[in-house]
């Protein structure tokens, strides 16, 4: 038997991040951070792979967005489409997907075992506990470049976020999801008529135009507007028939 891992649950000190649990895995180091949640206030969890900050718990419009934009671009007599989601994350894209009825199988793949943990028996369970027992989830323990390149599956809706961008990757060997072969990968894991979206932190014109060399159709950008800084953005794009 696995021993459970430990949570330094204490609470943070004002600003200053507690590292409630760090993991060194196959893509590096991954680490789960904790600010506030004292007398302060609601405490706010980061997640940091390799040094760089992916994503946190304090807001989650533009992961939301990620999903509710897919939905919009499929037509609406498709009856219960298959979403596969790129990235676990802090939950928001898979509570979001698990709250519309519609969605038929919903796919999450993650490939970090500590984020998967952190959600199953962790502090993110508090967002996503409602999420994962529907019946309709299922978490994939892989890398979601190969699973695009070999799996099985095909899906009306595929919400990728793994990066904070197309330009800005956590990891070298992501950079071919965002290549000519791996939008081919995508869209042959779409349907016909199927919506690929993908967060990311800033907007990418070099990314609208790779789309279209790919073949999507109906390429655009949703932006999200954030307190300092250019917004985040989803790009959605269409393959065709």
């Amino acid at each position: 038997m696995q021993p459970q891992p430990m949570y330094d649950l204490h609470p943070a000190d004002g600003d200053r991040p507690v590292t409630v649990d760090r993991r060194e895995g196959p893509y590096g180091e991954v680490v789960l951070r904790r600010r506030g949640g004292g007398p302060s206030g609601q405490a706010v969890f980061e997640i940091i792979a390799n040094g760089c900050f992916l994503m946190d718990t304090s807001d989650g419009r533009s992961e939301r967005l990620l999903i509710r934009t897919a939905l919009d671009a499929l037509p609406a007599d498709r009856p219960s489409p298959a979403l596969l989601i790129g990235g676990l994350g802090v939950g928001f894209s898979l509570v979001e997907a698990a709250a519309e009825p519609r969605w038929g199988r919903i796919a999450v793949v993650e490939r970090e075992a500590a984020v998967i943990d952190w959600h199953l028996d962790g502090p993110l369970a508090a967002v996503s506990a409602g999420a994962l027992a529907d019946p309709r989830t299922e978490i994939l323990h892989t890398d979601l470049v190969e699973w695009l390149r070999t799996g099985p599956e095909t899906y009306d809706a595929l919400c990728l976020d793994i990066d904070n961008g197309p330009d800005w990757t956590v990891t070298e060997g992501n950079d071919g999801l965002y290549s000519p072969t791996g939008l081919a990968a995508c869209a042959a894991r779409l349907a016909p008529g199927g919506v690929l979206a993908v967060w990311s932190a800033q907007p990418s014109p070099a990314f609208e135009r790779s789309l279209r060399n790919a073949g999507f159709t109906r390429v655009r950008t949703e932006e999200v507007t954030v307190a300092r800084g250019v917004p985040d953005v989803v790009h959605l794009a269409v393959r065709g028939a």
